[in-house]
C-alpha cells in the first residue's frame, strides 16, 4: 500500500509540473519571458545532476562550468557552420572578419548534426569518468576534489579567451538557425522551449530512478562512511565516477540547450563564477532532496534577473550573504524547512512518555513463593 501511494504521488507530481511547464507557463508568459524561463530551466538541468552527486554523493562539484560550456561551444559550433552554409560561405562570420578563410579541422565534424549530438553526449562524460577515475581512484575527496574541479573550470576560461577560432572572449553569438528552424520565429523559440523542458523532467526522472535504486542507497552510503563501504566489498571510487559523470552528462546537455536560447555562449558561461552560481541555487534550495535543486537554481536565477538590474554591484553580496547564511543554518536547503517544521511541531505535540517505574523483586520471596 505504501508503495503504491508513493508511486501516486510522483506521478501526480510529474503531472502537475508537466501541466505548469507546458499548459500553464506558454498561456501567461510572453514569449521573452518564456525564453527567459527556458534559460532558467537548463540551470535547472545543471542543477539535478549537482544535486545527485554533491547532495547524495558528497563531491562538492565547483567545476560543473566545463562540462556546460562544453555542451554549448559544440552545439555553438554546429550552428555557426549551419549558418555558414545558408549564406554560401565556407567559414563563419566572425572568421571571415579574422581573414580566416578556411574551416579549421576542429571544427569539420560539427557540420554534421549526428556527430553533434554525439559529441556532446560522448566528450563531457569521457573527460568526466578519466577525471573522476583519476582522482578517486586516489582517494582524492573533499576540500581538494573541490579545488581540483575549481581549478580545471579556471582553466578552460583562460584557454577559450585565448582562442580566437572559438571567438576568444566575445565567444559564439548570433545564431540564425536550430537544425533548419529559423531562430528569429517564436513558433520555434517556443518549441526550444519545450524541448528545455521536456528535457528537464526526463532527467529529473532518470535522478529519481538513480536515487530509488540500490545505486542510489550505495552512492549515500560512500557519503556518510566511504570506508565502511569499502570494507563490505564495493568500490566507492566506481560509485562516484557513475555520479559524477551523470551530472556531467546533464550539464553538457543543459549547455547544448542554452546556447541556441539564449543566442550565445562564451568564456564567462564557463568559468568559476558560473560554477559557484549552480552550487549557490542547489544549496539554497535543498541538495539532498529531489526537487530542491530544480527550485533552488529557478529561484536564484529569476532573482538574479530581478535585482541585478536594480542593484547590480550589491546583489553579488546579497548571493554570497544568502549562501552563507543556507549552508551555515539551513545545511538542508529550504526544502528542509517543511521538514523541520513538522518534527518540532508533532515534537511538541507528542512530548516523550514518562518513564515507569521498575519493580523489583526479592529473591527470597520468589524462593518461597515457589516452595508452597
Amino acid at each position: 500500500m505504501t508503495t503504491f501511494l508513493g508511486r501516486w504521488q510522483t506521478w501526480a507530481g510529474f503531472g502537475v509540473a508537466a501541466v505548469l511547464l507546458f499548459g500553464v507557463a506558454p498561456a501567461v508568459l510572453s514569449d521573452f519571458r518564456l525564453s527567459l524561463l527556458g534559460k532558467f530551466l537548463c540551470f535547472a538541468i545543471v542543477a539535478v545532476g549537482i544535486g545527485l552527486a554533491w547532495g547524495r554523493g558528497g563531491m562538492l562539484v565547483l567545476g560543473q562550468g566545463v562540462f556546460f560550456g562544453l555542451g554549448g561551444y559544440m552545439m555553438g559550433m554546429h550552428l555557426k557552420i549551419a549558418d555558414a552554409q545558408l549564406r554560401g560561405d565556407d567559414v563563419p562570420d566572425f572568421m571571415q572578419i579574422a581573414g580566416v578563410r578556411e574551416l579549421p579541422g576542429y571544427w569539420a565534424p560539427f557540420a554534421s548534426p549526428a556527430f553533434t549530438l554525439l559529441a556532446i553526449v560522448l566528450v563531457p562524460t569521457g573527460i568526466a569518468a578519466a577525471l573522476g577515475f583519476g582522482v578517486f581512484k586516489r582517494r582524492v575527496k573533499g576540500a581538494y576534489f573541490a579545488i581540483l574541479s575549481q581549478a580545471l573550470a579556471a582553466a578552460l576560461a583562460i584557454l577559450l579567451v585565448g582562442q580566437t577560432g572559438l571567438g576568444g572572449s566575445n565567444g559564439l553569438n548570433r545564431f540564425r538557425t536550430f537544425f533548419g528552424f529559423t531562430l528569429n520565429d517564436p513558433a520555434n523559440r517556443r518549441m526550444l522551449y519545450f524541448i528545455a523542458a521536456g528535457v528537464l523532467l526526463v532527467v529529473v526522472a532518470v535522478v529519481r530512478q538513480l536515487m530509488q535504486s540500490r545505486y542510489g542507497e550505495l552512492l549515500v552510503a560512500v557519503r556518510d562512511g566511504e570506508e565502511r563501504v569499502r570494507f563490505l566489498g564495493y568500490d566507492p571510487a566506481n560509485i562516484k565516477v557513475v555520479a559524477y559523470t551523470a551530472a556531467a552528462l546533464f550539464a553538457s546537455i543543459a549547455g547544448a540547450l542554452f546556447a541556441p536560447i539564449v543566442g550565445f555562449i562564451a568564456p564567462s558561461q564557463v568559468g568559476i563564477l558560473p560554477s559557484i552560481a549552480f552550487l549557490i541555487g542547489v544549496a539554497i534550495g535543498g541538495r539532498t532532496t529531489l526537487l530542491g535543486p530544480v527550485l533552488g537554481a529557478i529561484g536564484v536565477a529569476w532573482a538574479q534577473t530581478l535585482f541585478s538590474e536594480r542593484f547590480p554591484s550589491e546583489w553579488t553580496y546579497a548571493q554570497g550573504l544568502l549562501f552563507i547564511v543556507v549552508v551555515g543554518f539551513f545545511p538542508a536547503g529550504l526544502a528542509g524547512l517543511g521538514v523541520l517544521f513538522k518534527r518540532r511541531r508533532f515534537g511538541r505535540a507528542k512530548p516523550p512518555p514518562a518513564p515507569q517505574p521498575e519493580t523489583q523483586t526479592d529473591p527470597d520471596t520468589e524462593k518461597v513463593g515457589a516452595s508452597t
